[in-house]
């Protein structure tokens, strides 16, 4: 069992991640305001792109480099990424005009991609280590500190905004950030999950590995329908004000964090196995409902959208957990290999849909294709529990 403060470090590590990772998301309204930065609507999206580049880059390669390497020093390498995009983000308000300031906030979101690439599926492995008995807990509460700073950053961001010092998100998460990284530079972290050696490190991936990536990179499209186009589907087709829009986008990230929480803690009562089977039909309702909303519906969006976060909860944490117990020969890769399909889903998303509707197709319709990829999302469970079924009544 590894130490306390070890523990702690790991899992303060997924909540300052967490809140890394929506710190340009949540300062939308600073970086669009032209009392700021005055960026455009289309350079404002360019600045993701380079952020999940580097994020399925960075998953791809930590994912073979775990072989190789101590997970420590990825995880390293990730938290000093997410530190310098803190600070190039609080160095971009010295630029003069959108232009300027373009070049640093690219650098920035790519660095912001590398360091979740990185941290990501080393805190995943970390928390799977330290608990062996208890993998599928220790990863959703670990995933459920990260979903809590997705929730807090547009709180902190709101605050701070209101006190006239916007940038104190920035510069408290760099703090967080350089102190974490200290901790994780001096504490004996170390794992035991399989990292092969010789002939077998050069192993192929077992065929079972690419069900679990597909789960996650269709797991990631239906969580970015929500978290991407929340506040645009209740402000512009519904007509609701700026409150209730970002309302639905909370009630979504909250839930995501609430439900992980709760199935880490009814595990006795409803196994694993059958949440991860059932979830993606309580995505698939949600998204059903939200596609057959009318204007004026703006209320029962948030309700529908804090459903749809509840069926995304547990799914990307369980992916990652049934991977590492079921596919033992590359343990130390699976989170990577895992996070990298989920961002790919999450590019998917985040990109193809922005030209469906400037080619005329409705936020309605792409909810309703949403339902669809949801319930490819229930088959795609299903054959990984039944694998992991399999397994268990193996080693019984």
């Amino acid at each position: 069992m590894a130490h306390r403060v070890e523990v702690g470090t790991v899992y303060a590590a997924g909540l300052f991640q967490g809140i890394a990772l929506v710190t340009f998301p949540a300062a939308g309204g600073i970086l669009t305001s032209p009392d700021y930065y005055g960026l455009s609507a289309s350079q404002y999206g360019a600045l993701f792109l380079p952020q999940a580049v580097l994020a399925v880059a960075a998953a791809v390669a930590g994912a073979g480099l775990a072989r190789r390497l101590p997970t420590r020093l990825l995880l390293l390498g990730g938290l000093v990424a997410n530190a310098l995009a803190m600070a190039l983000l609080l160095a971009s308000q010295q630029a003069e005009g959108a232009s300027a300031a373009m070049p640093i906030l690219l650098t920035a979101t790519a660095l912001l991609g590398l360091g979740f690439g990185l941290t990501v599926p080393a805190l995943n492995t970390f928390a799977a280590a330290f608990f062996p008995a208890h993998v599928d807990r220790a990863i959703l509460v670990l995933n459920a500190l990260l979903g809590l700073g997705t929730a807090l950053a547009p709180a902190l961001v709101a605050v701070f905004t209101a006190i006239g010092a916007w940038w104190g998100l920035p510069l408290t998460t760099l703090v967080a950030l350089a102190a974490t990284t200290v901790l994780v530079a001096v504490l004996p972290l170390r794992t035991t999950l399989t990292r092969p050696t010789g002939a077998g490190a050069r192993t192929g991936i077992p065929a079972r590995f690419w069900l679990f990536a597909a789960a996650a990179l269709v797991y990631g499209i239906v969580e970015t329908l929500n978290g991407n186009w929340a506040t645009i589907y209740v402000g512009t087709d519904l007509g609701a004000s700026a409150t209730v829009a970002s309302l639905a986008l909370t009630a979504f990230w909250g839930m995501v964090t609430v439900g992980r929480l709760l199935f880490a803690g009814v595990e006795r009562w409803v196994p694993d196995r059958t949440a991860y089977r059932l979830l993606p039909f309580l995505i698939a309702a949600a998204l059903l409902w939200l596609s057959r909303l009318t204007s004026g519906q703006g209320a029962v969006a948030v309700v529908a959208f804090g459903l749809a976060g509840l069926g995304c909860s547990a799914m990307l944490p369980l992916t990652i957990s049934f991977g590492q117990a079921e596919l033992t020969a590359i343990g130390a890769s699976v989170a990577g290999g895992v996070i990298a399909a989920y961002q790919v889903g999450y590019g998917i998303a985040a990109y193809a849909v922005g030209p469906a509707v400037s080619a005329g197709a409705t936020l309605s319709a792409v909810l309703l294709v949403g339902t669809v990829v949801a319930l490819g999302l229930a088959a795609l469970s299903s054959g990984v529990v039944a694998g992991r079924k399999v397994e268990e009544h193996g080693n019984g």
